[in-house]
């Protein structure tokens, strides 16, 4: 067995959490455990943790639930001052970063609201930019906060799908997003985390992709202690790699949360690990690598492949021998261990036993007619109709791509260019440029954008005969124009009316291909601030001291990505 001699020690810090369990887990570093409060006075239970599997990102914080209403006090979790404030449409919504003087940084998303003095920096900004999204610094110390203080209330703002607090802690230095419950905010839980399925996936020399042959083997067990259901010894091929599924629940809640670390151990040696103990932003989207992605596209499966692809850069690894493959030949029985714990320690075990069989090799079917695209260099594809540009470490692993094409839809301006497959996940943008056919009219050149087969917007622009986008999938893309303008649906207000009594004027809005891009209020011709709420379609202008009592002349316009505008306008008086 290909398993070198030398154990590989970890020589990081040791850190007990719910002391009454004398439970201990590895960090590769120390942190404070008295420094932070939590950030609301509920009994805390948590919607999401840290690292648990999210579509195309690990989640970077804590969800605090907050019995499904919105509006209760957000408390700066140390003294510290705040270091950046953000509106964002989706993401965070309405959230503070606070600086504090032990190297670190505390997040709060979704809020409903900031307090007094922070809600009024932010319109500040809004209106000196003209803009509802703001994402800025304020002056340094110029909103100082003490452990303690109200610094807004929880909410459901940005991309948040119901009322919760979002809660991160982050070393201001790296900006590296770390577990919370590592720095003495550690919820209550005494269970174990849990097993639910073994795979086994044949690779013996190839390049892991949706064509992987891999083998299912359902596990049994409880209390921390799980089995196979059958196959007592594992027939295995040369080259073999190992995933699992698992997750977690601690007892603030019956809620499903990812686990803290996964070991595994071959003859009692370490030939993976990976926890989830703090990671950077921008590796996020590798968990597409970390996970089976294919078989999350095609059957909803989260499982966690326990070896790591050479493309994938996240930091959550450790221990590895083979990039956590196993190659063996010999004759003999392999024990295999996996050891599964939480970040409070508490740890499950799944024990199996495994042999080479040469007959055990499932040939990998590959497809002709492709082109091999290197996953640690840029790569290129062009034909007269259609430009691909990979750039360098948007692969994860070698990849045999694919390419073909398809006469052009009813609503189409080019054929449909299948690029690839939708079961191989890329790390960052890749450039996509596609020659529309001559039946796209001069005066709609400007019109034209790339959708999907789903018709989805992917953007793009018209220049040097070509429609020029950036695209994050692999999948089925063609040109099509967007010409019909966003819809304005007035909910409280119609042309001469008196708005006295209204605290707010209220609008509906969407469009139906590019997208929005800008919406623009004027009130008597100067900018007002106009808020946005995605999820409900929502527009909306509080009205306050800017708007005298009298006749005023309101106009909206709202754009889409394609430029095409909608205006609204109407008199009312106050």
């Amino acid at each position: 067995m290909a398993i070198p001699n030398k154990i590989l020690l970890f020589t990081g810090a040791l850190l007990m959490l719910n002391s009454s369990n004398a439970q201990v887990i590895h960090t590769k570093k120390s942190y404070p455990q008295t420094d932070f409060r939590p950030p609301l006075e509920l009994r805390p239970a948590l919607a999401g943790a840290f690292g648990e599997l999210r579509k195309n990102h690990f989640h970077s914080g804590l969800d605090y639930k907050t019995n499904q209403h919105e509006g209760y006090p957000v408390y700066a979790a140390a003294d510290g001052f705040v270091s950046r404030l953000k509106v964002q449409i989706g993401g965070f919504g309405n959230a503070v970063y606070i600086d504090h003087p032990n190297g670190y940084t505390t997040v709060y998303a979704h809020l409903q609201r900031f307090n007094t003095r922070i809600a009024q920096t932010v319109k500040d900004c809004q209106y000196q930019i003209q803009s509802f999204e703001t994402d800025f610094s304020p002056r340094y110390l110029e909103i100082s906060v003490k452990k303690g203080d109200i610094i807004g209330w929880s909410g459901n703002t940005g991309s948040s799908g119901g009322p919760h607090l979002h809660f991160e802690i982050r070393d201001t230095q790296t900006e590296e997003i770390i577990n919370p419950q590592l720095v003495g905010l550690a919820l209550p839980d005494h269970i174990k985390p849990e097993i639910g399925g073994l795979y086994v996936y044949h690779l013996d020399g190839e390049s892991f992709s949706d064509q992987t042959p891999k083998r299912y083997f359902p596990v049994v067990g409880n209390a921390g202690t799980y089995k196979l259901q059958e196959a007592p010894l594992i027939d295995v091929s040369e080259e073999v790699g190992f995933g699992i599924v698992a997750y977690d629940k601690n007892s603030a809640s019956d809620t499903k949360h990812g686990v803290y670390s996964i070991d595994l151990l071959v003859d009692g040696q370490n030939i993976y690990s990976a926890s989830w103990e703090r990671f950077f932003f921008n590796h996020s989207r590798a968990i597409n690598s970390y996970i089976d992605y294919p078989a999350l596209q095609t059957s909803n499966k989260w499982i966690q492949k326990n070896f790591v692809e050479p493309g994938n850069l996240l930091t959550i690894y450790k221990n590895l021998v083979s990039n956590g493959l196993l190659h063996i030949s010999d004759k003999q029985i392999h024990q295999v261990q996996y050891l599964i714990k939480d970040v409070a320690g508490n740890t499950s075990t799944l024990n199996f036993r495994i042999k080479y069989n040469p007959t055990a090799i499932i040939t990998n079917k590959k497809k002709t007619d492709t082109l091999l695209f290197k996953y640690d260099q840029a790569n290129t594809f062009n034909t007269d109709k259609v430009n691909v540009l990979l750039p360098k470490g948007v692969l994860y692993s070698n990849l045999n791509f694919a390419y073909s094409s398809s006469p052009k839809p009813i609503d189409g301006f080019s054929p449909i260019h299948h690029l690839h497959n939708k079961l191989t996940p890329l790390n960052d943008t890749i450039r996509l440029w596609i020659k529309p056919e001559n039946t796209l009219p001069v005066n709609l050149k400007e019109k034209a954008l790339l959708v999907d087969n789903r018709r989805m917007a992917q953007g793009g622009t018209y220049e040097d005969g070509y429609v020029k986008a950036t695209v994050k999938i692999f999948g089925s893309f063609y040109v099509t124009v967007d010409t019909i303008a966003p819809t304005i649906t007035p909910i409280n207000i119609t042309d001469g009316k008196s708005m006295k009594n209204s605290s707010k004027m209220v609008f509906k809005i969407s469009d139906h291909l590019s997208g929005i891009k800008k919406f623009v209020g004027t009130l008597d011709g100067q900018w007002i601030l106009m808020e946005f709420d995605p999820k409900t379609s929502t527009l909306w202008h509080s009205f306050d001291d800017r708007t005298s009592a009298g006749k005023h002349f309101f106009k909206l316009s709202v754009s889409d990505a394609k430029a095409n505008e909608k205006v609204y306008k109407a008199r009312f008086y106050r």
